[in-house]
């Protein structure tokens, strides 16, 4: 009998040291197990939601794309000139649904070499500055044409794309006030040449105009940013290059076009040179514009505060022209 119960005393224990054992297995795997699902949305969840904000997906040609709210619109628009279909994120005050019979002011705002329609608003939240001073703002996908027709290349011809075909589908599908007193354009980089390149050559219908960092004279950036792939290597089109080249376009200006102008680079900025002799040529033709330096380098950091000044001088200027004072 004794030897019995020693013989079930010791299976029980065996067990029970089993049982322990598979208890620990089980903890281990299920702390392994919330550990990754914690590390992946620390992660590569994060990876993924910033590719996703990055690019956004392409809605059809008929029907705007919403992101995240209704004031937030992934267009479409077809160039019949480029033959292909152009992305743009339009954004509407909030002020847009809550009285249909208003309309506003458009502000084109151009982003930089290598970034696409939605660098602005990866960087500041676009719709904040809709609400606070009624703008629609309209960030057309530049890709890398320095934002003029390219004399060489076909399917670059985006000073036609935003002055005309964009800004048409804009004032017919929604509502804007379609004069040149209501409509500005303004970028950072690659698209402050942009800017100030289309405002320039077609004053009658942009108002205002303004340019960050801009890249304002390409022939001191030769063969690079893709700019002789629109115009040509520099060596053999020096000329060309040359009239592309924005600085060069202030003889054309004329006073009386009354085109209010704001220009502004970081004085560590890449291209600040190329601004101060804009400045300068700008002052000898007695063209009036606004122009400031502030510390800051060709960076996120220094357009983002740039592009509340430009903001704000907009809404200045639309103000005072409400007020009839301009």
């Amino acid at each position: 009998m004794s030897f019995q119960i020693s013989v079930h005393t010791h299976i029980y224990d065996i067990m029970k040291r089993l049982d322990v054992k598979i208890l620990v297995c089980i903890a281990l795997f299920a702390f392994l197990s919330i550990g990754c699902k914690a590390e992946n949305s620390g992660s590569l969840g994060l990876e993924s939601k910033v590719k996703t904000t990055k690019k956004a997906p392409k809605p059809t040609a008929t029907q705007p794309k919403t992101l995240n709210s209704q004031q937030l619109q992934v267009i479409e628009v077809k160039s019949d000139k480029m033959g292909r279909n152009i992305s743009n994120l339009v954004v509407l005050p909030e002020a847009y649904f809550e009285d249909s019979t208003s309309s506003f002011s458009v502000i084109y705002l151009l982003h930089g070499y290598s970034d696409d329609y939605m660098a602005w608003q990866n960087h500041v939240d676009l719709t904040k500055h809709a609400n606070k001073y009624g703008f629609i703002f309209v960030c057309p996908d530049g890709q890398d044409s320095w934002y003029f027709d390219s004399p060489i290349d076909p399917t670059f011809q985006f000073e036609t794309y935003i002055t005309q075909e964009l800004r048409n589908y804009i004032e017919s599908n929604y509502r804007t006030i379609n004069d040149r007193k209501h409509r500005a354009i303004t970028g950072l980089s690659m698209g402050g040449h942009g800017a100030l390149w289309l405002a320039w050559r077609h004053p009658d219908i942009y108002g205002m105009c303004g340019s960050m960092s801009g890249g304002v004279d390409i022939t001191t950036i030769k063969d690079r940013y893709k700019i002789d792939k629109r115009l040509g290597k520099y060596a053999a089109n020096d000329a060309v290059w040359k009239s592309y080249s924005v600085i060069n376009l202030v003889p054309t200006l004329k006073p009386e076009n009354d085109q209010f102008i704001i220009i502004d680079d970081g004085t560590s900025d890449i291209f600040i040179k190329d601004n101060r002799a804009l400045h300068a040529a700008l002052k000898e033709r007695k063209i009036k514009h606004d122009y400031r330096e502030r510390p800051g380098r060709h960076s996120w950091d220094y357009w983002v505060k740039s592009l509340e000044q430009h903001l704000i001088s907009f809404h200045n200027r639309i103000f005072m022209i409400k007020m009839g004072d301009c």
